[in-house]
């Protein structure tokens, strides 16, 4: 991926969405549950990471910055007593990293206490929250979630379960929820389905959530289903409910989570995302063929689609490019000489595989290309004699306005310039990438169920014109009050 959230020259980069986690296990340590379904979910974001737990009185929180396994130590798992948990992984797309924007939030209002954890991004939060400072609501966070939350502990309906659902009713936007009250968890996906949300069961038993499938089985639990749009979920000491307050005009899940946010393991739509990641390489390589020596997938966005591209053109797929294991993100700042390096600080190309050959490098998608540019500069430099670039996803013109940092349209390179003059921005020998049609193919899915705004223009959730769509808004806000 092509740009996240801020790498090693200051710019922004991607991230993948937030992870959420929940678990109702009476006698179990959800606390460490949890901490181990959320090390499964890193890859959702790396800015900081929360549990929150309940034991029938209070809620307990712990939250650090960082990864996981920095956010938390064995004396913070012990100190979470409870029989039901959440938890939170953080890549921001309303309010700055900071302490105070880690979540899982605890709140309280009228209606008591709440944890909440949140994926997605709503698009109506601004106005939503000065309805509620106009009632006199406070707001302790510059976090769109904090307006969902107030919403349902402000709300005069007789049952948390009935809040819920009036909250559905007016947040417009991307929401995949896990909240906690003391005596139940509660998972909330929005009726567009737009961030992904599945239902799990630990020990036959015990119910559990995440946004991914592949956070089951580190802790044990068997997928069941994806939560449908539109569904909440709530367990307490009774089992386990369902109810839909709000119907779904459609489905519309973000077709990133194949393309790049999913892990490999996970099931969407009962496809395995490694398969339909190998799927666009085929056809990628069926509609973008090139003659080449081998394939060099980009690390490690890029391996799925390379082994297909390398299978359907009859070329060998080869590691040529090595990723430092330790390249993660940091709070520690890059002096301006590691700072101009750039993509050398975490790729390393093998000079020996890459000398007098032709390449075809595979990679997800294009955002910026300014990356993109330095990766072709870097084979050029070890040796390659061509490097034809090849990308598992149409080309990005539209900024996300659901749950995913991208820059405004101004900066998208796909919506500057035609794919030739990309081509020669990069310094590639050619560019080629994936058709809308072909993505959608590679899926096995109909169209329709997908958002495919990022590459046609057509949100599902209509855009206020007259609100400032950007991660600092209620930040901006609460500093002009």
């Amino acid at each position: 991926m092509d740009g996240a959230m801020t790498d090693e020259e200051g710019k922004p980069i991607w991230g993948a969405g937030c992870g959420v986690f929940g678990v109702f296990a009476p006698g179990e340590d959800v606390a460490r549950i949890t901490f181990f379904g959320l090390f499964a979910l890193q890859h959702r974001g790396e800015e900081s990471a929360g549990i929150a737990t309940t034991d029938g009185e209070r809620l307990l929180l712990r939250r650090g910055m960082g990864l996981v396994m920095q956010a938390f130590n064995e004396d913070d798992l012990s100190r979470l007593k409870g029989f039901a948990a959440i938890g939170h992984n953080r890549y921001s797309t309303t309010g700055s990293t900071s302490p105070r924007n880690a979540q899982p939030f605890v709140f309280a209002g009228p209606r008591g206490e709440l944890a909440i954890a949140h994926n997605g991004n709503l698009v109506n939060a601004l106005h939503l929250r000065a309805e509620l400072e106009a009632q006199g609501v406070e707001f302790e966070t510059t976090s769109d979630t904090e307006v969902i939350a107030k919403l349902i502990l402000h709300s005069p309906a007789p049952t948390f379960e009935e809040a819920i659902a009036e909250m559905m009713e007016k947040v417009r936007g991307a929401y995949s929820l896990t909240i906690l009250t003391h005596d139940k968890l509660i998972a909330v996906r929005d009726p567009w389905g737009i961030r992904p949300l599945c239902l799990g069961v630990l020990n036959g038993e015990h119910w559990v959530v995440a946004s991914e499938s592949c956070a089951f089985e580190p802790i044990g639990a068997k997928f069941v289903r994806e939560i449908e749009p539109g569904e909440v979920v709530v367990v307490d000491a009774d089992g386990m409910r369902r109810f839909k307050p709000v119907e779904s005009k459609r489905c519309a899940t973000c077709i990133f989570e194949f393309i790049y946010f999913a892990r490999p393991d996970s099931l969407i739509f009962g496809k395995r995302v490694f398969e339909v990641r190998r799927r666009m390489g085929h056809i990628l390589a069926q509609e973008h063929p090139a003659e080449a020596d081998i394939v060099v997938p980009v690390p490690d966005t890029g391996i799925s689609a390379a082994l297909g591209y390398a299978e359907a053109a009859g070329i060998a797929c080869v590691e040529a490019i090595i990723k430092s294991r330790y390249s993660g993100r940091t709070f520690i700042q890059p002096d301006q000489r590691m700072r101009e390096l750039g993509v050398k600080m975490k790729l390393t190309p093998l000079k020996e595989v890459l000398a007098g050959k032709r390449v075809v490098l595979v990679d997800d998608s294009i955002v910026r290309g300014t990356t993109t540019g330095q990766k072709v500069r870097m084979l050029f430099e070890a040796g390659a004699k061509e490097v034809h670039v090849r990308i598992s996803s149409p080309p990005y013109r539209y900024p996300c306005f659901y749950g995913i940092d991208t820059p405004n349209r101004g900066e998208l390179i796909a919506a500057r310039m035609s794919v030739e003059e990309i081509r020669d921005f990069l310094g590639a020998t050619s560019l080629g990438y994936l058709s809308i049609d072909g993505l959608v193919r590679a899926t096995g899915i109909p169209k329709g169920k997908f958002c495919l705004a990022c590459f046609n223009n057509r949100y599902p959730i209509p855009i206020p014109r007259d609100v400032r769509l950007h991660k600092l808004a209620l930040e901006e806000r609460a500093h002009t009050r």
